[in-house]
């Protein structure tokens, strides 16, 4: 019989380094506050345009392709109150088509090629990247800028390629591992942002449609 799991007793204490990695997540959060307008802002902006029939493209890599990926399932389905679904894709999430356009074309270009083919004007695409350094990602940026494409990114430390490539960013002022963690708290913010602008936008359609606040 297999013998029960139980802590290994011996002089090393990593409490330490837990500690030390959890306060390392305030840096990101503070990075985060600072940049509040801005989360606002993405957030209203993306309820304007997904209202108005755009979509979302995102990607990334790793553990940022998850983070992309979560972005887009809080879209098309919901955040926190029921409301109607959103176009929002993730790039990186069709198994085939990636290793198709990766084997085809190189991994470089697995993005670029689907923002090219998903993309429409006025379309945003958010890329996510720790580093801000991945080649697919910049070439992606390139590809959006030829289709009239809005571009965001999410990443670690200024200044980056990336950042500095699109044209807004959210650089978050920690360490990789605490830069990504900081991702999924700015993705919730700006999902707060747009289920708001979704709300208020339908309280106000709500509103002039039964003549409230008419003279």
């Amino acid at each position: 019989m297999p013998r029960r799991w139980a802590p290994e007793i011996t002089d090393s204490n990593h409490t330490a380094e837990v500690t030390k990695h959890l306060d390392n997540v305030l840096p990101a959060l503070e990075s985060l506050r600072s940049q509040s307008v801005r989360l606002s802002e993405w957030g209203t902006e993306l309820a304007k345009r997904l209202l108005s029939g755009q979509r979302l493209l995102a990607a990334g890599n790793g553990g940022s392709a998850a983070e992309a990926q979560h972005f887009t399932a809080e879209l098309v389905g919901r955040f926190d109150e029921e409301r109607a679904p959103f176009s929002a894709i993730s790039l990186h999430a069709e198994s085939s088509a990636v290793t198709a356009l990766s084997n085809d074309y190189g991994y470089e270009e697995v993005f670029a090629r689907q923002v090219r083919a998903h993309g429409r004007a006025g379309d945003v695409l958010i890329l996510l990247s720790t580093s801000g350094r991945s080649p697919n990602l910049l070439k992606a940026v390139r590809a959006a800028k030829e289709r009239g494409i809005t571009t965001w990114a999410l990443t670690g430390p200024d200044p980056n390629p990336l950042a500095g490539a699109c044209d807004q960013a959210i650089t978050v002022d920690a360490i990789s591992a605490n830069a990504q963690e900081g991702h999924l708290i700015a993705i919730h913010a700006v999902c707060r942002a747009f289920d708001a602008e979704v709300a208020r936008r339908a309280g106000s359609y709500g509103a002039a449609s039964s003549g409230e606040g008419q003279p």
